[in-house]
């Protein structure tokens, strides 16, 4: 049975539409309209226990108001959404056991106060006793590499460490679901490896399922088979990553270097130039037009070598929120 079930699920904010001038305040002030703007519309998906699912979109394509409805933040305008077997807005005690929302850009833990007292306090929300603090503790802190710092001031830790110690906190109490939202944002590269390495472990040893948004796609390629993908509040992909490149971006790479250095101008009816460096190209092509073109390349130009790839993903996604979901 999954775990996640979302049906539907819309939502709405009513704005208010003020004119410029004095009139304009004036009647803002005593006879205020509004206007609807749609943040989510109509999405539709299920999650399975234990999957790890990324969650893709541009800014305010609506994830995070997603997230928002999925953990019980914020009341949906319409349809139903069913957490772990409970409806999330309810916000009863159970469900808060099963669920934890961790967002890369706020902090729980006390700036001032060593982590370990945050911690405790942690502990005495979700009833843990003593004996099982110190094990649940000491098991995540081994699996965070946090050795340590749980007893320094949260203001003295890196960013990654307090990131780490973050998600300590969010995962004190075991929940089932996990809900991330950006949760590497602003780590250095080695910060961000050593938390996906420890999602991967957390969810292989609990069985945890995670729902994860990052614009790291290097967080959702090391994490993630499934993705959804939202754009202006629409579900617009729900399926394998791998099957993302098919459904919406069938472009491949060619990387070719000539024997000597051409101008721009001569090598556009080739492809979609995206680099230039002396001898070596490389452009973007559709997939049905790439055998007539690395045939027209070698036909028409000096090659010493000449290689077909798929774009990065992170490339791929971008061009889809820049070019649109019809191309």
């Amino acid at each position: 049975m999954s775990i996640i079930i979302a049906e539907n699920l819309s939502k709405s904010y009513p704005v208010a539409i003020k004119n410029p001038g004095i009139r304009g305040t004036i009647n803002h002030f005593f006879h205020r309209t509004y206007r609807n703007i749609n943040a989510v519309q109509d999405v539709t998906f299920s999650i399975e226990p234990g999957e790890m699912v990324g969650f893709l979109g541009p800014n305010g394509a609506g994830k995070t108001t997603t997230l928002k409805m999925l953990t019980g933040l914020i009341h949906p305008s319409s349809g139903t959404v069913k957490v772990s077997g409970f409806v999330p807005f309810n916000r009863q005690q159970a469900f808060l056991q099963k669920i934890t929302l961790v967002m890369g850009q706020k902090q729980q833990l006390i700036w001032d106060l060593p982590a370990l007292d945050s911690l405790r306090i942690n502990a005495a929300v979700y009833n843990i006793s003593d004996k099982e603090f110190q094990r649940r503790v000491g098991e995540l802190t081994e699996m965070l590499a946090l050795e340590g710092k749980l007893t320094q001031p949260v203001r003295k830790l890196s960013l990654g460490e307090r990131m780490k110690a973050e998600l300590l906190a969010a995962l004190l109490h075991r929940p089932q679901v996990l809900f991330l939202d950006e949760p590497t944002l602003g780590l250095d590269v080695n910060a961000q490896v050593g938390v996906r390495e420890f999602l991967k472990e957390y969810n292989q040893l609990y069985q945890a399922t995670i729902l994860l948004t990052s614009h790291y796609m290097a967080d959702i390629t090391a994490l993630c088979q499934r993705v959804l993908l939202i754009h202006q509040g629409k579900l617009m992909y729900d399926g394998k990553l791998a099957g993302l490149l098919e459904s919406f971006a069938p472009y491949r790479e060619i990387y070719v270097e000539l024997v000597q250095a051409l101008p721009l101008e001569q090598l556009t009816s080739y492809g979609d130039v995206q680099m230039l460096e002396g001898r070596r190209v490389r452009f973007i092509v559709q997939q049905e037009a790439m055998t007539r073109t690395v045939s027209q390349i070698l036909a028409d130009l000096e090659v010493v070598d000449l290689t077909v790839t798929e774009p990065p993903i992170e490339e791929i996604i971008g061009r889809i929120f820049h070019t649109g979901f019809n191309n």
